[in-house]
């Protein structure tokens, strides 16, 4: 039996207040900072759903039991899982290659990144027919998405997760498994309040 060609892998939090987007609580306040984080996952899977036809699989922590995961029980597309792995890189790799036995192509993604689009995505996969890999740089140094067809335990080991040179140190993982990789143009992620700018930018509302 092929199995299907292509899905999206969401890595989020639950959005509860004082444990998301902690950097934006001197701006925001705990509840602002968890109600965006809300909203920018909400928008995400709002136009994932609307502009692409994707499995989508909405990778959560801590919980999947939690009385905030009922609004995504039971869509369609749209399954749930538990990260699991003592870091993030250990996580990923763990939903990549879950992931991996029933998808040809997947692509993870962040809910940081309100500039992130169909189009980016609908451009992953398809260099990943022809390449070994995508990667989506942040203007921060790490990345926003990462599009693989296998999981090689060198990209989620030996990295920094969370400093400035994620991306670099994933390239060159990259460059000593002999990939063909391809690469995004560079995106912002909203961290910090300076990062908050973008909304306006992009039409979304600051509360």
């Amino acid at each position: 039996m092929t199995k299907p060609s292509r899905a999206v892998l969401i890595f989020t939090k639950l959005p509860e207040a004082g444990k998301v987007k902690t950097r934006l609580i001197p701006a925001l306040g705990a509840e602002g900072a968890a109600n965006l984080y809300r909203r920018l996952l909400d928008r995400q899977l709002a136009w994932l759903t609307a502009e692409t036809d994707y499995s989508i699989q909405l990778w959560l922590t801590p919980s999947t039991e939690h009385p905030m995961t009922r609004q995504w029980q039971g869509k369609p597309a749209l399954s749930l899982f538990l990260q699991q792995g003592e870091d993030l890189g250990e996580r990923m790799m763990h939903a990549a290659r879950s992931a991996l036995q029933r998808y040809q192509q997947v692509v993870l993604v962040g809910v940081d990144c309100p500039a992130l689009t169909s189009a980016h995505l609908q451009q992953a996969f398809a260099w990943l027919e022809s390449c070994d890999g995508v990667l989506g740089p942040a203007q921060d140094g790490g990345y926003v998405l990462l599009g693989l067809k296998s999981t090689p335990l060198s990209l989620f080991k030996g990295h920094r997760w969370g400093e400035a040179d994620v991306a670099e140190t994933t390239r060159e993982a990259m460059r000593q498994l002999g990939w063909n990789w391809r690469e995004l143009p560079l995106l912002q992620d909203l961290d910090r309040p300076e990062d908050l700018g973008q909304l306006k930018e992009l039409g979304i509302p600051p509360e």
